[in-house]
């Protein structure tokens, strides 16, 4: 059978080892085939353009994201006064009770917000208002004192487990900064008069998804679905609007956003939301939280700590108990790990359920900033996959605020994606959009070659030895993402059989110096051999 659309005058990549390279592209039933044209076949010349396959990121909070599109936004490493200005002026259009709901604050601006008086003074621009605004990790808020009032957080409260509520060092009164689930009080406190509608969790999803097609994304993976989260995407796959292979993983623990359901009463529901392009099949643990908080965990002591080395959320033998949970439900695993003793936990747990003989439950070690080098080899060994995110190979914000709780030999040895590499270790591409304040694969791309800042806001480069080549990085978030979330049978690869997503861009990568990769920007976005996007 004929094509019914042909590509051709193009340079095509197709990161198949088989047929690497193509000059056109034939699509027949949205899928990519080698039939011959016939006379009804639609021809489309492209100029010369360079053709990619669409890119797939590994771990994304898109709803997240869509949800924060309606928020207040504040403007990457803002600083206290301008924060401030930002709540006063957002304020200005909200009525007297009105939340004030945005971020996301840098986590180097910690220390600064320990204070009764910057408390205050977030109370006074916001007019006495409510406020809680997120932190760059999307672990932290920071919230004002009618917040901590809804939430119920007094002087005499105490920290829940897995949180810490910040204190004043001389009064002992809430600052308003809450580590992780110190926060979820506010986060409650906020949806009692906040909640969204379906409708408007599909709106999140669907918005999210058209910026994703911006840049060339058509397959993601959610890194933490809620019940919410499943229910829109399903709606739009239903209605024929999801034009992307989504995987999601449900929380199994929720140390940040306060969900419900969460653990098995989530997981029991999964099949409900499964659909064309909806696959909820895996599951998501923190295991730990975020180094520049002291909550990852790691295998060495903390700055000025001569013992603390942060805890896992929880012990092994709960661990292992999880991912049998999850292989009893024919879901694999996406494990966060900030710090290296978190990643080496999750090693363990893989080898154990390898020498049970379980081979084909996806295992993915999320972050994983820090590796012991002990740790390298056995990513490969046990196959379990690096989902390496957010874009935290170069200096940066988040960099940073790592450097400054950890030793300085620690901190700039942060993701040794050659090394992985070199290994044999799956690696794949994720965003952490939100966190990556762009899910712009061609900025994490740039900085996987070059170690440094695309943006040149951040000088030096990071560990600049782990550096990789444009054809691995691009593979890394393409084939290698596609992959570790089991969509490689139908994305990842412009292989016949395989759906026709692909990216058509405005230059040749192969052509481009490497510290100019991030400019790079699409033209055109296609799925399932449908053009979802076209730049005006």
């Amino acid at each position: 059978m004929a094509p019914e659309l042909l590509l051709t005058n193009a340079t095509v990549y197709t990161v198949d080892e088989d047929r690497p390279w193509a000059a056109s592209l034939a699509v027949e039933n949205g899928r990519v085939t080698t039939a011959e044209a016939g006379p009804d076949t639609e021809v489309l010349d492209l100029g010369g353009a360079f053709v990619l396959p669409g890119f797939v990121d590994v771990h994304s909070h898109h709803a997240l994201a869509g949800r924060e599109l309606f928020d207040l936004r504040l403007e990457s490493g803002a600083g206290l006064d301008e924060i401030l200005a930002a709540v006063r002026e957002w304020s200005a259009g909200l009525g007297p009770d009105e939340w004030v709901v945005g971020g996301a604050w840098p986590s180097t601006l910690a220390p600064e917000l320990g204070h009764d008086s910057v408390r205050r003074a977030l109370d006074e621009a916001a007019g006495g208002r409510p406020v809680v605004l997120i932190e760059d990790s999307r672990h932290n808020r920071w919230a004002s004192s009618r917040a901590l009032e809804l939430a119920g957080i007094t002087e005499s409260t105490s920290d829940p487990v897995g949180g810490t509520i910040h204190r004043d060092p001389d009064s002992g009164a809430p600052t308003g900064l809450l580590i992780e689930a110190a926060g979820l009080a506010v986060e409650r406190a906020m949806r009692d008069t906040r909640t969204l509608t379906a409708e408007q969790h599909a709106e999140a999803s669907r918005r999210a998804i058209k910026i994703l097609h911006s840049y060339g994304i058509t397959a993601f993976q959610d890194a933490a679905a809620t019940l919410d989260i499943l229910a829109a995407l399903k709606t739009l796959d239903d209605a024929g609007e999801l034009a992307a292979w989504v995987v999601s993983s449900m929380l199994v623990n929720d140390p940040i956003f306060g969900a419900d359901p969460i653990g098995k009463p989530l997981l029991d529901r999964a099949a409900e939301y499964r659909s064309e392009h909806h696959r909820p099949d895996f599951v998501k643990i923190f295991l730990d939280g975020t180094p520049p908080a002291h909550t990852a965990a790691f295998l060495e002591p903390y700055l000025d700590h001569e013992c603390f080395c942060g805890d896992t959320t929880m012990p092994p033998e709960e661990l292992a108990a999880w991912l049998d949970v999850a292989v009893s439900a024919g879901l694999s695993a996406k494990i966060h790990c900030a710090g290296d003793a978190a990643v080496r936990a999750t090693l363990d747990a893989a080898s154990a359920l390898r020498a049970r003989g379980d081979h084909t439950t996806k295992i993915q070690v999320a972050h994983g900033q820090f590796i012991h080098p002990d740790d390298l080899e056995r990513f490969a060994a046990l196959d379990v996959s690096a989902d390496i995110s957010p874009f935290l190979w170069v200096p940066g914000v988040i960099p940073e605020a790592i450097a400054q709780v950890i030793p300085p030999e620690r901190a700039s040895r942060m993701q040794p994606n050659r090394t992985l590499l070199d290994t044999g270790a799956l690696v794949a591409g994720g965003s952490d959009w939100p966190v990556s304040e762009s899910p712009n694969a061609w900025e994490g791309i740039e900085g996987l070659i070059t170690r440094q800042d695309p943006h040149g806001k951040h000088r030096g480069s990071l560990w600049p030895e782990q550096a990789i080549t444009l054809a691995e990085a691009i593979r890394v978030f393409t084939l290698n993402s596609a992959r570790a979330c089991g969509l490689d049978d139908v994305t990842g690869s412009l292989t016949p059989g395989k759906s026709a997503d692909f990216v058509v861009l405005d230059q040749d990568p192969f052509q481009t110096a490497a510290n100019e990769l991030a400019g790079i920007k699409v033209r055109e976005t296609w799925f399932g051999g449908k053009r979802v996007f076209a730049r005006d």
